[in-house]
């Protein structure tokens, strides 16, 4: 049961004093906050902020202490019940704490200070907005008496983060601070998953007041719908059933749903035999070893997943918001499919592109509801049509659209990649987290995924930076996974400094650099598309990473040539720290397919001989 389905009755308040000790105690636990009290107790703002993140299952916090938030750093350090991660920049806060989140289905949970600690914060914010990440940010504010003064370090926090969360609060009385902090669970858990922010003024941190529990919570307004209407998924199996040329699509609402959803859509794929395809967000939904798997589809996806998507008749979308870098040109994507779109969002139906059905629901009750519906009808496909179906899609599939070129010394990305994944896949966890650029593409597409929540990348935003710090937080939820953060040479740059969260707390993430000494997807654009005028993608000053590990107290590998690359993944794997391997690899490579911006699915570029401005040949292609 989740905390909005509880409805107890509130509790009187009990007496206690109204007024926190003036002076220090001799130890720190002598007032530190009964987490196991009874739901109603006097407290502190600081200790109620404790005592609800410990009544919400929190057991970590990733944060950076300042001025406004130190009544809650003490309240801290007088329990052992939370535990802090002290990062080095608050954007990694927020990116470790999507990782955490992404990896294990739980609230990542954020504190920061007031002023920059929270502007610091809305990059890392706006990310997990756009990616549906469950997080909760508490930051710091000055008193309220000071606010809209221009204090020091003040920002106007809700202003500035209402654009970038899916709610946000300032608490401005004592008496709401318990109910906010419960809230907020559950708004950034249910419903669409997403970031909420919490301001927190520094002298309601300090005020006494009443605490309540979470079972004393019961939000009227906020009733997400998470079952399907009945006669939608009656018109559902009635479109899937009569399909020709189907294809099921799937996205991060699906691993959002819980490893149950992810195992329901493999469930139906197997049982109508009808093709899938996930987008980045959604790997791992599937699993990659399926035949009935076409791959990641999208600017960067497979021939065969772009092509089936484009002509396909009907069209089931569970849990994608049609992003643009899967539609591309909106005037042909799919232009004669029958669209079903299942989303938790009603905004996110009908936003981007027109459906046929539009199912308002929880992805996993929408997929059970689905299956039940087609067993108990004893439905079939279209066994002709399906088979014929298959026959294009394997003619696509011919065209081996991921395959490279690994000849002589020096190391293709591509190629790292696939022994990365050969060396690791037989490995009980791991888990693998991306900057942005190239090899965030070529790790979609050349490491497979058989599980969900083992895939955290930034996708909607596209965030540099975001690797390494997620990666922190994945390995806080998982302490003897396996956890990699597979980076650019440009990309990991942007928060570097985490390396050092990651030595002081033991955590031993392996950092896999594609070192190709340019901002790899800058270069291949302006080389595909600005005529090769390469403007500012060269960065000529890069540091020597091995020794930067050494820097930071890690360790730092590198393979400069294809007879050093297995060894030195080994070495990474083996070695209980921290690590960063540079793997110096083609300066030169593109990743490829390649959809120009705003081009349709058949427009794809397969290799360096395709040019961006002409179309591809339309040979064997079904184009209804």
């Amino acid at each position: 049961m989740t905390t909005a389905e509880k409805t107890q009755t509130a509790k009187t308040p009990e007496t206690a004093p109204k007024t926190a000790p003036k002076t220090a105690p001799k130890t720190a636990t002598e007032t530190a906050p009964d987490m196991t009290a009874p739901a109603t107790q006097q407290m502190t703002g600081a200790e109620m902020v404790l005592k609800a993140l410990a009544d919400q299952d929190v057991e970590v916090v990733f944060g950076y202490p300042g001025g406004a938030v130190l009544p809650i750093y003490d309240a801290l350090f007088k329990q052992n019940q939370v535990r802090h991660v002290l990062v080095r920049h608050e954007q990694g806060a927020v990116h470790s704490a999507e990782g955490y989140a992404r990896s294990c289905g739980k609230v990542g949970v954020v504190l920061v200070t007031s002023g920059p600690g929270a502007t610091n914060a809305v990059t890392g914010l706006t990310d997990a907005l756009m990616d549906s990440i469950p997080v909760v940010c508490l930051t710091g504010q000055v008193p309220t008496h000071l606010i809209g003064n221009d204090a020091f370090q003040e920002a106007d926090t809700t202003g500035i983060t209402r654009p970038c969360t899916k709610h946000n609060y300032l608490v401005k009385r004592i008496e709401d601070l318990p109910r906010v902090m419960h809230e907020a669970f559950i708004v950034a858990s249910t419903g669409r998953p997403g970031p909420v922010v919490v301001d927190l003024p520094k002298d309601i941190l300090f005020a006494v007041g009443a605490y309540v529990g979470p079972e004393q919570i019961k939000m009227k307004s906020y009733r997400p719908q998470v079952e399907p209407v009945p006669d939608a998924i009656d018109q559902a199996v009635e479109l899937l059933r009569h399909a020709k040329r189907p294809i099921i699509y799937s996205g991060g609402g699906v691993i959002n749903a819980g490893p149950h959803a992810s195992e329901l859509l493999t469930k139906l794929v197997r049982t109508t035999g009808f093709p899938c395809t996930n987008t980045l967000m959604g790997l791992g939904a599937m699993p990659a070893s399926d035949p009935h798997f076409l791959g990641m589809l999208g600017m960067h996806g497979t021939y065969e997943a772009n092509l089936a998507m484009y002509n396909c008749d009907v069209m089931l979308n569970v849990g994608a918001r049609f992003d643009d870098r899967v539609t591309g040109n909106l005037k042909e994507f799919s232009p004669n499919s029958k669209k079903i779109h299942i989303d938790i969002d009603p905004s996110s139906i009908n936003k981007n592109v027109k459906v046929d059905l539009p199912i308002v629901a929880d992805a996993g009750n929408a997929l059970q509801a689905i299956l039940d519906r087609w067993n108990h009808k004893k439905c079939a496909p279209d066994g002709a049509a399906l088979s014929a179906w298959w026959k294009q899609i394997d003619a696509w599939k011919a065209k081996k659209c991921l395959s490279f070129d690994q000849q002589g010394d020096v190391i293709k990305p591509q190629y790292a990649i696939q022994r990365l994944y050969e060396l690791t896949k037989d490995r009980d966890d791991v888990f693998i987290t991306t900057e942005v650029g190239q090899h965030q593409m070529w790790a979609a597409q050349h490491f497979h995924f058989e599980k969900p929540n083992r895939w955290m990348t930034s996708g909607g935003l596209g965030t540099m930076g975001y690797g390494l710090p997620a990666a922190i937080g994945v390995q806080m939820a998982h302490r003897d996974a396996l956890v990699i953060d597979i980076a650019g040479e440009a990309s990991i740059l942007m928060n570097i400094q985490e390396m050092s969260t990651a030595v002081q707390y033991r955590l031993p993430v392996k950092v896999f650099i594609l070192n190709n000494q340019w901002m790899g997807m800058v270069r291949q654009w302006q080389e595909l598309i600005h005529g090769g005028r390469y403007s500012e993608s060269y960065t000529e000053a890069l540091p020597d990473f091995v020794k930067l590990a050494e820097g930071f107290h890690g360790v730092g590998l590198r393979a400069t040539n294809v007879n050093e690359l297995d060894d030195v993944i080994l070495k990474m794997i083996e070695t209980d720290a921290p690590v960063i391997a540079d793997i110096c690899v083609d300066e030169k490579e593109n990743c490829f397919p390649m959809i120009p911006s705003g081009a349709p699915h058949y427009q794809m570029l397969l290799g360096p001989d395709d040019q961006a401005d002409k179309p591809q040949s339309e040979e064997g292609m079904v184009l209804v």
